[in-house]
């Protein structure tokens, strides 16, 4: 199981761009082919490209797991289309006013933990999408949730400074065990640094060692 580091649009903050999950890669147009191949062959995906809402940030857009992918609701029908067209997985546009979903919301196929200012709706639609429990909760008492840490099968990397009972709220809903690390130098946000399912990681250029070592270690890879 793989891991190769790249830049996207010369940013080592792969995964504010990118998203993945065991079957699929949605990447933002304009990605040069070869490294659409890095994204393919490094986690065993399909590919999408599209922008979500006119935008490159797909991976802060956009959360989604092998049962269904949330858009926010600046979505447009053509970027709609081109997910579909690539994959049959559900897709849903949330009713719901903020449009950073990737950044709220980490999940596997397990299990979801939510920034706690959702509503119940938006929580149910979330449950029936992902077929997966649903909860809500912080990472180092922050709300910001999906971009604080990544979730895959394997495991979870987290915040450096994740509260003791915060880390068991990740291991029992998303039933994986949790560890921590950093991005790209030192960036505690780690889900901004790398794209990752159970079969390898697309990381940024700048991953340190010691990053490295934790990323291979904690999601077993």
């Amino acid at each position: 199981m793989p891991i190769n580091a790249i830049d996207v649009f010369g940013s080592p903050y792969i995964g504010l761009y990118c998203t993945g999950t065991e079957g699929l890669a949605i990447l933002p147009l304009g990605i040069a082919k070869r490294k659409i191949e890095v994204f393919r062959k490094t986690l065993g995906v399909d590919v999408c490209s599209t922008d979500i809402g006119g935008c490159r940030l797909v991976g802060a857009l956009v959360a989604a797991n092998s049962s269904g992918i949330a858009v926010p609701h600046i979505t447009e029908e053509l970027e709609l289309s081109r997910i579909t067209s690539v994959t049959d997985v559900n897709v849903m546009v949330m009713d719901e006013k903020r449009t950073a979903l990737g950044n709220l919301i980490v999940v596997n196929d397990n299990g979801a933990v939510v920034d706690p200012g959702f509503s119940a709706s938006t929580i149910k639609a979330l449950s029936e999408l992902f077929n997966v429990e649903v909860v809500t909760g912080e990472i180092s008492g922050l709300t910001c949730v999906g971009v604080s840490a990544i979730a895959t099968n394997r495991g979870v990397l987290s915040h450096p400074s994740i509260r003791e009972e915060e880390k068991r709220k990740l291991e029992e809903v998303l039933k994986v065990p949790v560890d921590t690390g950093t991005v790209n130098g030192g960036v505690p946000y780690v889900r901004a640094g790398l794209v990752a399912n159970s079969n390898g990681a697309v990381v940024g250029p700048t991953m340190t060692g010691p990053e490295l070592m934790a990323i291979t270690r904690t999601l077993s890879i």
